[in-house]
C-alpha cells in the first residue's frame, strides 16, 4: 500500500511581493552605483608627445656594465679605456666628404633669435648657428682622431656657407638641395664629386681614399685601417640588425683608385635608379637607405642573413667588391647602443647622433674640449644617449 507523502507548507505570496516592492529602490540604487563607479583618478597628465624635450644633459644608467668587451663607467669616468689604434699615423691619405647646406629662415624669423636660442656649455646658438656648430663639431672630431685628413663639404652654390677650419674645403655642386629633396640630391652630389675625382686620379700618381658621411657623426678613432686591411675592396657599407633598414647610408667608404672610383660611381647610379623608380614617396627621409638595401639585395641576397651578427664580411655587388662593416663599431648610434648593442664596444670608431640627439653631439664636443678625455666623453654619450633632446 502506497504511503502518502506529507505536503510542504505553502509559502504565502503576498509577504514576498511586499518585501520585493520595499527592496526594489535599494537594489536599483546599488546597481547604478556599481555601473557608474570608477577608481579615483588624479589630475590628467599631458600626453608624452606634448612633453617638452630636455634642453640640457640627462644622464641615466650606462648599458653594458659588467661586460668586459664594453665600456665601463663610474659616473662620467671610464674605468676601461677605449683602445686607440697603433695605425693612427700610418693610415694613408683619407678625405671625408659630407653634404651640407643652409636654409634661409627669411625676414619672418629675423626677430625670433632669442626664442630659438639654445645654450651648450658657454655658447648660445640660434637655430641656424646650431646647424653650423654641429658641422664644426664634425670637423673638429676628425681633426682630433685623424689630424692629417681633409674634409670636403659639398653644398648648394646658392648656400651662404663658410667655415674656418683647417684642411676643410667647400665644394659647390649644382642641384636641388631643398629639404624634401636633400637625400636624393646627396646621391647625385656624390656621383658628381666622384666623376670629378675620376678625371683627376688619371692625371696624378697619388690618390686619396674617401669616406662619405653624415655631418652629425663623431669620428673617435682612425679609419684608415679600412683601406689597409682590405686592399681588394672597392667600397664599404655599414650594416645593422634591422629588417626594414639594414644598411645605413650615413657612412660609405670608397677606395680612391681609378677602379675603386669607377665601381663606386656605378654603384651609386644603381642606388639612384632604384630611388627614382621605387622610393620617391620616401624622398624626404629613408628613401636612400631603402634604395641602398634594394640594390644590395638584388645582387647579394645572402648578405641579409649575415646582418644579425656584428662581424665583418665581403661580397660582390654589380661587379664591385663591397666590405660590410658592423654599425656596432663603425656607425654606433646612442639609442641602439643602449639597447640592441648592449653598451658601447671598446673598439668603437664612429658615433652617429641621429634624430633628436644633435644637442648631445655639441655637449660631447664641449665636454671633450674642456677635458681632452675621449673615453670619459664616451661615457657621457653612453649614459645620455637614450634621451631625445630639443634638437
Amino acid at each position: 500500500m502506497a504511503i502518502p507523502r506529507p505536503r510542504g507548507r505553502a509559502v504565502p505570496l503576498l509577504p514576498l511581493l511586499l518585501l520585493f516592492i520595499l527592496l526594489a529602490p535599494l537594489i536599483y540604487s546599488v546597481s547604478r552605483t556599481r555601473l557608474n563607479w570608477a577608481p579615483e583618478q588624479g589630475p590628467k597628465l599631458p600626453h608624452p608627445a606634448g612633453t617638452k624635450r630636455p634642453d640640457g644633459l640627462v644622464l641615466g644608467p650606462a648599458a653594458g656594465q659588467g661586460r668586459p668587451d664594453r665600456l665601463q663607467c663610474q659616473g662620467l669616468k671610464a674605468v676601461n679605456k677605449i683602445s686607440l689604434s697603433s695605425e693612427r699615423m700610418h693610415s694613408g691619405d683619407v678625405t671625408f666628404v659630407t653634404v651640407f647646406t643652409t636654409y634661409n629662415s627669411g625676414p619672418a624669423g629675423a626677430g625670433k633669435m632669442s626664442s630659438d636660442a639654445v645654450t651648450v656649455g658657454k655658447h648660445s646658438y640660434s637655430k641656424e648657428e646650431r646647424s653650423m656648430a654641429i658641422l664644426n663639431s664634425f670637423v673638429s672630431f676628425i681633426q682630433v682622431s685623424m689630424p692629417t685628413s681633409k674634409v670636403i663639404i659639398l653644398t648648394d652654390p646658392k648656400s651662404k656657407l663658410s667655415i674656418n677650419q683647417g684642411r676643410t674645403t667647400i665644394l659647390p655642386i649644382e642641384g636641388n638641395y631643398s629639404r624634401g629633396n636633400l637625400m636624393l640630391q646627396r646621391i647625385k652630389s656624390y656621383i658628381a664629386f666622384l666623376e670629378l675625382k675620376l678625371e683627376e686620379v688619371d692625371q696624378v700618381n697619388s690618390f686619396s681614399n674617401y669616406i662619405f658621411t653624415d655631418s652629425d657623426m663623431a669620428v673617435v678613432e682612425d679609419l684608415g685601417h679600412i683601406f689597409k686591411r682590405y686592399p681588394h675592396c672597392h667600397l664599404a657599407l655599414t650594416f645593422r640588425n634591422n629588417k626594414g633598414q639594414p644598411l645605413n647610408s650615413g657612412f660609405v667608404a670608397v677606395r680612391g683608385t681609378s677602379d675603386g672610383i669607377s665601381k663606386a660611381i656605378e654603384f651609386f647610379k644603381k642606388v639612384l635608379e632604384a630611388y627614382n623608380l621605387k622610393y620617391m614617396k620616401a624622398s624626404r627621409m629613408l628613401g636612400d637607405q631603402l634604395a641602398l638595401a634594394w640594390v644590395v639585395k638584388s645582387y647579394l641576397p645572402l648578405a641579409f642573413g649575415k646582418f644579425s651578427r656584428p662581424e665583418i664580411f665581403t661580397g660582390e655587388v654589380n661587379g664591385a667588391s663591397v666590405l660590410f662593416l658592423p654599425c656596432a663599431v663603425y656607425n654606433w648610434t646612442p639609442p641602439e647602443g643602449a639597447g640592441q648593442f648592449h653598451g658601447m664596444p671598446l673598439d668603437i670608431k664612429v658615433v652617429h647622433f641621429k634624430g633628436s640627439r644633435k644637442r648631445l653631439m655639441l655637449e660631447a664636443w664641449d665636454f671633450y674640449n674642456s677635458t681632452s678625455q675621449l673615453s670619459d666623453m664616451l661615457c657621457l654619450i653612453l649614459k645620455s644617449g637614450r634621451t631625445k633632446y630639443d634638437f
